[in-house]
């Protein structure tokens, strides 16, 4: 044990001493998170749109005035559709709908049904299709209110809920989200390159010349990131749920525990990358390709895994940051969901059971 620590000490200063490691653990998080926050949002609002009125009747007006009034639209108005198009073309606006100047007799031959016209601006499909739906939205409860004739007496009232993110704010989602990435940067980059610099400096030699044994070895470099890595989830949940508002229903222990599992696969594909790679530029290289830009596209963290093809949603399984952005979206948002977190967890551990062991295999003490 004396040599262990001993080398487990030498590991920290190491860590303590390399400014790059600091900025990443301690410097790169906050960046991350803030810009996840309010940078990167899925939410639509504010949207121009260009409302066409070529009617000047009393509903047409009305129903202009109620898209004006929705704080999610940034209207501009105009008279005829060729002021709009233009806007549509550039970029300036992103939809338009037009109010037709036969409205009214519209409006009372297809009970609303074709009344208006939608136009929106297909680039970004996300966003062409909450415009649309906004508009459609706006429309359909103007019509609602203004509909001739009494309104049918209703048996049934149904009212729409969301659970977990009733106010549906992207930040709520993305956050949680966020912490996979920046913990998969500090487990997964940082350790990458532990092994490679030992070999670089040329003091790789000296610690196989030691009495250590390789588990000692191995086991030294990882502790320091170990507890790096968990105070920078520490930082960042406090973050998260103070600074940014972000709701955790679950337990802080919870949310320790499942990080602390997502570590053993993060920082055992770190130092795998590290024990094959001699060259730091290179193992950096390999961890982002193998380790960041999976745990950004693949782990349901910006896109839904369901809506992947099937080959693709099968490589996801072997991603740990799938199984650990779920399990931070659950703990954040809804609680304590012990059978997804032990489901997940399993997950993670068969995942760096399977780095370790090729570690095991590849790591001797000699310098061929």
């Amino acid at each position: 044990m004396k040599r262990f620590w001993a080398l487990i000490r030498k590991e920290s200063y190491q860590v303590v001493r390399d400014p790059a490691a600091l900025v990443i653990a301690f410097v790169l998080p906050p960046m991350l998170l803030f810009l996840y926050a309010f940078a990167l949002s899925l939410d639509v609002k504010n949207v121009d749109v260009g409302i066409v009125l070529e009617s000047d009747g009393v509903q047409a007006r009305s129903l202009a005035a109620a898209f004006a009034a929705t704080p999610y639209l940034h209207v501009t108005g105009a008279r005829h559709r060729s002021e709009v198009e233009y806007k549509l073309i550039t970029g300036d606006l992103k939809a338009f709908a037009v109010i037709p100047a036969d409205f009214e007799a519209r409006l009372l031959e297809t009970q609303g049904q074709a009344a208006i016209q939608i136009v929106t601006d297909a680039s970004n499909a996300n966003t062409a299709n909450f415009t649309g739906a906004y508009l459609q939205g706006v429309f359909a409860k103007w019509l609602a209110e203004h509909s001739a004739g009494p309104a049918p007496v209703e048996r049934f009232v149904f009212e729409q809920r969301f659970w977990f993110n009733p106010e549906l704010k992207s930040r709520h989602v993305l956050l949680p989200g966020s912490l996979a990435i920046i913990m998969t940067i500090i487990g997964t980059l940082l350790t990458a390159m532990v092994m490679s610099r030992e070999w670089e400096r040329g003091t790789m030699e000296a610690l196989i010349a030691t009495p250590a044994t390789v588990f000692e070895i191995i086991l030294s470099k990882l502790i320091p990131y170990f507890f790096l890595a968990m105070l920078a989830v520490a930082g960042c949940t406090f973050l998260c749920v103070v600074v940014l508002g972000v709701p955790l229903r679950g337990s802080p222990g919870a949310l320790v525990l499942i990080s602390a599992v997502f570590l053993v696969p993060a920082l055992g594909q770190g130092l795998l990358i590290s024990t094959l790679a001699r060259n730091q530029f290179l193992a950096s290289q390999i961890a982002l390709i193998t380790g960041f830009l999976p745990a950004l596209l693949l782990s349901g963290f910006l896109f839904e895994i369901q809506s992947m093809p099937w080959f693709i949603q099968q490589v996801t399984r072997i991603i740990p940051a799938r199984y650990y952005v779920a399990s931070l979206q659950t703990v954040f948002l809804a609680g304590d969901v012990w059978p997804l977190f032990i489901r997940n967890m399993a997950e993670m551990l068969m995942v760096g059971g399977v780095f370790f062991g090729i570690i095991a295999l590849k790591f001797r003490k000699r310098l061929d």
